[in-house]
């Protein structure tokens, strides 16, 4: 993955219906039907950002639908799935960076604009219950930072970090992955003194190492740690050295590991996309069990199956090493399930996960096998995330205006925040539009809005169901006291605010 590099199954289309309204934009959901006055050549031009009366802080991507067949199939399509984006490269005039969760028709669900790009948002399992992940720290092609953990009121609940000889503070970007056991595995890269004369450098050259940390998130413990240079010599590298690398200002990064996972209770499988290849290594002596790909493979490749520069290998519960190949295919990336006979050591492709058309994601992404079998792939470079099945016959394939997102994710997800609901009030005349929303708020079924002469005797006006991240509600004659509440399904007040 490199950072700064920047190369759903429905009839749904995210519509440019631009309002002028108290100097804001609002654009209609994803499912909008397109208008001929929004066709016209005369019409404003497509924005690349939700706008909101109430929250306009907030500039979430527009996502929309690459394909347009119906699929029931499709876990997106599912009540209570969500997809999780991290937006970032603000360079290339994207709308935002940080962390979004989106519904199925590409509505924001969850918007948390941050100063910097982020890595890895995802919902993870930690103590028996649902929390969200993301890395947090300062990056290029790898980072020194933390992991960062919320509860589902998005209140921060922990931070892990490195430990041992790399000290705090150097987790990279590339995993954070909990396991059942309280842990998380972390990848790192420390600059390291080696010999580069096997690849035509200095004998006192300098290195990025790939350092997979296994740390308890309790107490920060390191239970398990492994470095690349004890293992894997830099000549298998596949990353040319260029002129001014490695040196002590411009380590060589011969390695790039991306992926840590457990493989049972013995092994780890890591993934080094520098050397195309993914290894599984001994817990306990931190040897290579075998090899998949690159220089030294202990398996041979049947048609189609070799791959390159890849990212995210996992094993999955049938035994079948999943990965996204960025750069193998002729023609495009790919999402890629490989089988692997360990009599005949040959690895044979099981299924490949295609876009409509050709895409060249040269850096990042992700494949991730859903709990019906489907399978969800992040496009990583490319702004894209798409839904297969398990045989690779694709589902869904939207695309969304936020650059890059290193991975994306379709987990389910309940949220409510200890923040209060937004709303505003836009008076004309005898009536007036109350515009509110909950950004987190994963329960919200409608919107009651009560009116009156003051709080005690304020009576409920309307009530109308949620459209999206934020519904508009119109009044008549409101009184001099507005209060909105958000309802459940079953009519609960789950919050309530008094609109500005």
């Amino acid at each position: 993955m490199q950072a700064g590099v920047t190369s759903r199954a429905r009839v749904l289309s995210v519509v440019a219906l631009v309002m002028t309204l108290s100097a804001f934009a609002v654009v209609t959901p994803r499912g909008a039907r397109v208008t001929p006055a929004a066709m016209a050549p005369s019409a404003t031009p497509r924005p690349q950002a939700w706008r909101f009366l109430s929250r306009p802080d907030l500039t979430p991507p527009l996502i929309t639908s690459t394909i347009g067949a119906e699929d029931s199939a499709s876990l997106a399509a599912a009540e209570g799935q969500y997809v999780f984006l991290g937006p970032k490269d603000t360079d290339t005039g994207v709308t935002m960076q940080g962390e979004v969760i989106v519904d199925p028709q590409g509505n924001p669900v969850w918007v948390n604009n941050s100063a910097v790009g982020t890595f890895n948002f995802r919902e993870q399992t930690y103590q028996g219950k649902p929390v969200l992940t993301y890395w947090d720290g300062n990056s290029t092609s790898y980072g020194h930072g933390d992991v960062v953990i919320l509860d589902d009121t998005y209140t921060q609940i922990a931070t892990v970090t490195t430990g041992g000889d790399l000290g705090p503070h150097q987790a990279d970007l590339h995993e954070s992955d909990i396991t059942p056991q309280g842990t998380m595995l972390l990848t790192s890269y420390p600059e390291v003194q080696a010999d580069l004369s096997s690849i035509g450098g200095p004998t006192n050259g300098w290195v990025l190492e790939g350092v997979a940390q296994e740390v308890d998130i309790t107490t920060g413990a390191v239970v398990f740690e492994w470095k690349s240079l004890d293992h894997i010599p830099i000549s298998d590298t596949y990353q040319p050295l260029t002129a001014g690398e490695g040196t002590r200002a411009n380590p060589f990064d011969y390695f790039h590991i991306n992926s840590v996972q457990d493989d049972g209770p013995d092994q780890v499988l890591i993934s080094a996309r520098h050397t195309h290849a993914i290894y599984e290594v001994a817990r306990q002596t931190g040897s290579l069990t075998w090899q998949l790909g690159g220089r030294q493979s202990s398996f041979t490749f049947g048609s189609g199956a070799a791959f390159a520069w890849q990212h995210d290998a996992r094993r999955q519960a049938d035994g079948t090493i999943t990965m996204f190949d960025n750069e193998a295919s002729p023609t495009t990336s790919r999402g890629l399930r490989l089988s692997l006979d360990m009599a005949t050591m040959t690895a044979t492709v099981a299924a490949a996960y295609l876009p409509p058309t050709p895409r060249d994601a040269a850096t990042q992404g992700d494949v991730q096998v859903l709990s019906n079998g489907n399978v969800f792939v992040g496009w990583g470079q490319e702004p894209f995330y798409s839904e297969y099945t398990s045989s690779g016959a694709l589902l869904d394939d939207d695309t969304f205006t936020a650059g890059t997102s290193y991975r994306a994710f379709l987990d389910p997800w309940v949220g409510l925040p200890t923040t209060p609901p937004a709303a505003v009030l836009t008076p004309s005349g005898s009536t007036a539009t109350v515009y509110a929303s909950w950004n987190g708020a994963t329960q919200v079924a409608s919107w009651r809005v009560l009116t009156g002469a003051d709080a005690v005797v304020a009576v409920p006006a309307t009530t109308v169901a949620r459209t999206g991240f934020e519904t508009a509600i119109p009044l008549t004659h409101p009184g001099a006291f507005v209060q909105v509440q958000a309802l459940d399904a079953s009519g609960n007040v789950l919050g309530s605010v008094v609109p500005t």
